[in-house]
């Protein structure tokens, strides 16, 4: 039986085997935005705001998704991008998927021209021109999810993203998930503790599968974070940061929401 990630993937390659674009035009354009600028440190942020005594916060930008329909269908990216930076988020991520989580490229360009904190494309990369499309569009970073890439496409676009001047995050499910992440050179490993296959949360997981990860790796949970409370145990299981979507963008106060997890990693009050 297909899973949500295989009727996913299989979207995104079906796309992009009709990209009727020159290979040429795709990665010129890439080149051009490096040209114009290095890019804003994603991984460096995460690192940096961790060093400083706080649980960095990947902030995300979130229409809907293929699981719980829509979570802020008329949000204004900008906007929320505002909120997020005055919460003390380290970055942010921001969905560019329109078919299955209503986002797109303009999403992440609103953002990223409303704040000053680096921007993680959220997308399905499955080919070449993704890595370009990200570095062209604005983005600081780019997402691999192992799961839904071969050994060779891992190390070959983890590489090239790096060529671009772009960090990597490299999103794993369980310990053989990270192994392959760690084998394809990554030193920015997510670990998403919602199964792609069946969209379900294990919030066991990220626990479990954190000690996997060695030392010099940024380490990143990623869902099922509904509030400090989740966010001070992944704090203590060891890691620098947590990505959080839909606890952020459905909360009345976005902002006080961001600051609440980034003040996780202090020891609770009494």
């Amino acid at each position: 039986m297909a899973t949500y990630l295989d009727h996913i993937v299989a979207a995104h390659r079906q796309a992009a085997a009709a990209d009727g674009r020159r290979p040429a035009a795709v990665r010129e354009a890439a080149e051009r935005a490096a040209e114009d600028g290095p890019a804003r440190g994603f991984r460096a942020a995460l690192a940096a705001d961790h060093t400083a005594g706080h649980l960095a916060v990947v902030a995300e930008i979130k229409r809907r998704s293929p699981s719980k329909g829509d979570l802020a269908a008329d949000l204004v990216a900008g906007r929320v991008a505002e909120a997020y930076a005055e919460g003390g988020a380290a970055a942010l991520s921001v969905l560019t998927d329109t078919e299955f989580f209503g986002g797109s490229p303009g999403d992440l360009r609103e953002a990223r021209s409303a704040c000053e904190q680096p921007v993680l494309r959220k997308d399905f990369t499955v080919v070449e021109a993704d890595v370009y499309d990200a570095r062209a569009m604005g983005a600081d970073a780019v997402l691999l999810i192992v799961a839904a890439l071969d050994d060779r496409e891992l190390a070959d676009f983890r590489a090239l993203g790096a060529e671009l001047g772009l960090d990597v995050l490299v999103e794993a499910h369980d310990e053989r998930e990270v192994e392959r992440a760690l084998e394809a050179g990554a030193d920015l490993v997510g670990v998403n503790q919602r199964d792609l296959a069946t969209f379900e949360v294990d919030t066991a997981r990220a626990v479990r599968v954190a000690p996997e990860i060695p030392d010099g790796v940024v380490r990143v949970a990623e869902s099922g974070v509904r509030g400090p409370d989740d966010a001070r145990v992944l704090a203590a299981a060891g890691y620098h940061a947590v990505l959080v979507g839909e606890s952020l963008v459905t909360d009345g106060d976005r902002a006080a929401a961001v600051a609440a997890l980034r003040a996780a990693r202090a020891p609770a009050p009494g």
